[in-house]
C-alpha cells in the first residue's frame, strides 16, 4: 500500500483530506506543528509528524518512506510575519527538496484555479513559483487547481444575514465552487492517476447574483442587491494599498480581481452551496 505524507493537514481542506484518507483506510502520516489539532481528528501520535513547514531543518526525514506528498500549504491571511513566498513557494520547496531527497514518487499539490494567468497577484506568484520548482523536479506531479471552496462563498451568505448584499459589475460572473470533502476525493485520486493539471469545480455554475439568491432564500427574506460600477472596483484596487499593511491588502487583492472574473471549472461531487447555506443557517438557529 503507498503510503503518503499530507502537509497542511489542518487547514479548511486538510481536514477533509485527513478524513477521506482515515475512511480510504490508507497509510499516511500529517505534518503538523500542533499534534493536539489533529488528535481530535482520530489520528494517533505514529501517524502525526510535529514539524514547521517554514523551518527545512525539521522536515529532515519527514518524506523517508514516503511513495506520495499532498500538500494544501498556503495562507489566505498573511500573519506570524510570514509572506506568500515564506509560505506559498518556499514552504513547499523545502518539502519539496526533502521528496527529492527521500526518492518519493509522486508530489500533490493543491493551487487554485486561473493562477497562472494571475501572476501580478502575490499570491499566484508565489504560488506558480513553485509549481514552476515541480514540473522540473523530476518527480510525477499533479497540480490541483479549485474554483473556490464553499467556505469561501460564505460571505455572500453573511451579507444575506444582514440584509443586503454589494455584487461588483451586473452580477453576471460565473463560479462553480466545491465542498471541501468533494474535492478531498480528488486530491486523494490524484495520488493513483496520470493527470498532471486538474482544474475542477463543484456540481453547479452561478453567476454572483444567483448565488446571493439562494443566500437570500436560506433567510427567507426579500433579496436586496446593490451593484457596484467596475471603476469603483478599480479604484479600490489602486488606492488599497495606501491604507493597507502589506498583508492585509493580500487577500483584498485577489479577492477584487477574481471577482472580476469567471471562475468555473469542469464539474464534480454532488455536495450543494444551496445545501451549504441551509446548514449554516441551521446551526446558527440552533446554537
Amino acid at each position: 500500500m503507498k503510503k503518503i505524507l499530507l502537509a497542511g493537514s489542518t487547514g479548511y481542506l486538510g481536514k477533509y483530506i485527513v478524513e477521506e484518507l482515515l475512511v480510504r483506510k490508507m497509510d499516511f502520516k500529517a505534518i503538523v506543528r500542533n499534534p493536539q489539532k489533529l488528535k481530535g481528528l482520530g489520528l494517533t501520535s505514529s501517524q502525526i509528524i510535529e514539524a514547521q513547514v517554514t523551518d527545512r531543518t525539521s522536515l529532515s526525514g519527514c518524506c523517508d518512506g514516503i511513495d506520495t506528498i499532498i500538500s494544501t500549504v498556503g495562507i489566505t491571511r498573511q500573519k506570524d510575519g510570514l509572506t506568500y513566498m515564506d509560505v506559498d513557494y518556499q514552504a513547499n520547496k523545502n518539502l519539496l527538496d526533502e521528496a527529492i531527497k527521500s526518492g518519493v514518487r509522486k508530489f500533490v499539490y493543491i493551487s487554485v484555479l486561473h493562477s497562472e494567468r494571475l501572476t501580478h497577484l502575490k499570491i499566484c506568484q508565489a504560488k506558480e513559483r513553485f509549481v514552476r520548482e515541480l514540473q522540473d523536479a523530476g518527480l510525477e506531479y499533479c497540480i490541483i487547481r479549485p474554483s473556490g471552496f464553499f467556505s469561501d462563498i460564505k460571505e455572500f451568505y453573511e451579507m444575506a444575514k444582514k440584509g443586503r448584499a454589494y455584487l461588483f459589475g451586473d452580477g453576471n460572473k460565473k463560479v462553480n465552487p466545491i465542498h471541501g470533502a468533494d474535492l478531498a476525493k480528488i486530491c486523494v485520486d490524484a495520488i493513483f492517476q496520470e493527470e498532471k493539471d486538474v482544474e475542477v469545480g463543484g456540481p453547479d455554475v452561478f453567476s454572483h447574483r444567483e448565488i446571493t439568491e439562494i443566500a437570500f432564500e436560506a433567510f427567507q427574506k426579500k433579496i436586496k442587491i446593490t451593484y457596484i460600477p467596475n471603476w469603483i472596483r478599480l479604484l479600490m484596487l489602486r488606492i488599497a494599498p495606501v491604507f493597507l499593511s502589506n498583508a492585509s491588502f493580500g487577500p483584498v487583492e485577489f479577492f477584487l480581481n477574481v471577482m472580476a472574473m469567471d471562475m468555473d471549472a469542469e464539474k464534480y461531487g454532488n455536495r450543494t452551496l444551496e445545501a451549504y447555506f441551509q446548514k449554516l443557517r441551521k446551526k446558527e438557529t440552533f446554537s
